[in-house]
């Protein structure tokens, strides 16, 4: 049981005394012996990396701009806010095989030509490191490299070789010698994770963690290893694909959803300097149940293609499926288009998909899915270089949506020539190229295409 000890402490020089006397024996300072009470019990191991902190007004600390390192690949760096910030813990996961460990050794030798970095593998070898290095062309002659699974060693190694970044790949391989559970269990995980986080606070070491992820696709291992960590992100795509998304879930450093567009090439990850173009299915003519919407991953503007089929059940419940989409509002979406607008689709099968492989989460999808669906139902294409974007209410109402002024830009940019969007998010000034028909219930937005034709 812990006990308390009193002591006196010199508001001068700090010194301490077992009793109280008027002249401080350190300094000799007179009347500056103030009374503490210090506790006795054991150390803890988290004790030399925690320090103790008076109670400050916030009005009175400084706040400063964190100093970030650009990693080199500029989409890498979008996500994370625009670099690694010092002394910041990232996690990253996703599915085997889709590219985390290809990605982070390009970003480790681009950031070895600036600052001193440690690539920490405890899932392969150190010649299958250099195999891939090698496969992929990089010049790692400035990486350092260390193939270990015991904290305690790569923590040493840490201390001593001060790196500005490293990689530990990955944080389910890892295990500490003060726990007898296996790598990988919730105990060694939350231990690691917390171990490596205090160390990169202290010393100032931007640390990079690789997670495994569940056949769910969430990270494995407790879920405090995502509270712990500044800065979380996914990898998303299909691994028969050649292209991969990186989003950010969580940055306390910028940008929450913000995406970065790879493509898997024989020499690793690419940036994709045009995503929109990846969402964009290239027809010859225009096709029934496809309507192009504007979307909006963090600070990015993206075009991206939904499509709807529309066909009769042959079954007496009709299937609702929707694949890059949010599946529970398109039942919703389904009985709106049936009240407001009088299109009946309780006997048909409804399919609806997000082109690319890219997942869309946010609600201002709504309208260009019942489009797309309405476009279907009556096997009649939508007019051409038409983009849309707004949220369906319950009540048929088209609600706006956030950065609607970045959306039509970016389409104008892109050779669209109409936009139905919600009539909050009608621009003040004519954008040049760009037609923009303001609506604001959905049936309105019906009425307005059968004119167009």
């Amino acid at each position: 049981m812990a006990k308390t000890k009193t002591l006196f402490v010199c508001s001068e020089c700090g010194g301490t005394c077992p009793k109280w006397e008027g002249r401080c024996p350190h300094c000799s300072a007179w009347n500056t012996l103030q009374e503490s009470r210090e506790s006795t019990a054991p150390a803890h191991r988290y004790a030399p990396l925690a320090g103790s902190s008076p109670v400050r007004s916030l009005a009175e600390i400084e706040a400063r701009e964190l100093p970030r390192q650009p990693t080199g690949i500029a989409e890498f760096d979008r996500v994370l806010g625009g670099g690694l910030v010092t002394g910041a813990v990232v996690l990253i996961g996703g599915d085997p095989g889709i590219g985390k460990s290809t990605l982070l050794l390009q970003a480790l030798v681009s950031l070895s030509h600036a600052v001193k970095v440690l690539y920490v593998t405890g899932e392969e070898s150190a010649e299958q490191v250099a195999l891939r290095a090698r496969r992929l062309e990089l010049a790692t002659n400035d990486v350092d490299l260390l193939a270990e699974i015991r904290l305690e060693s790569i923590t040493a190694a840490l201390t001593e070789q001060k790196p500005a970044v490293a990689v530990i790949d990955s944080i389910q391989t890892l295990y500490s010698s003060e726990l007898s559970a296996a790598p990988g269990s919730v105990s060694q995980v939350r231990e690691c994770a917390a171990q490596l986080t205090r160390l990169a606070k202290q010393t100032g070491t931007s640390i990079v963690l690789i997670g495994h992820v569940t056949k769910d696709g969430a990270l494995a291992g407790p879920r405090v290893l995502e509270h712990i960590v500044d800065t979380v992100l996914y990898f998303e795509g299909d691994t028969h694909s050649a292209f991969r998304l990186v989003r950010a879930f969580k940055n306390r450093f910028g940008a929450v959803n913000e995406l970065g567009v790879f493509a898997m090439t024989d020499r690793g990850l690419r940036g994709v300097a045009n995503p929109s173009a990846l969402f964009l299915s290239q027809h010859e003519q225009n096709v029934a149940g496809s309507c192009v919407m504007a979307t909006q991953e963090g600070t990015r503007p993206l075009l991206v293609e939904i499509q709807a089929l529309v066909d009769t059940a042959h079954v007496p419940n009709p299937r609702r499926l929707s694949v890059g989409l949010e599946g529970t509002r398109l039942a919703m979406l389904l009985a709106v288009l049936h009240r407001h607008a009088g299109v009946v689709t309780f006997d048909q099968d409804v399919f609806v998909n997000a082109v690319g492989g890219v997942k869309i989460t946010e609600p201002a999808a709504d309208l260009a899915v019942l489009l797309a669906i309405m476009s279907s139902l009556g096997n009649k294409p939508l007019p051409r270089g038409l983009v849309v974007f707004g949220e369906v209410g319950l009540a048929g109402e088209i609600r706006p949506a956030p950065r609607g002024q970045e959306r039509l830009r970016e389409a104008a940019k892109l050779g669209f020539s109409l936009a139905l969007i919600p009539k909050a998010n009608a621009p003040r000034q004519v954008i040049e190229g760009l037609e923009v028909i303001a609506v604001d219930r959905i049936d309105a937005a019906i009425a307005r295409l059968r004119e167009l034709g």
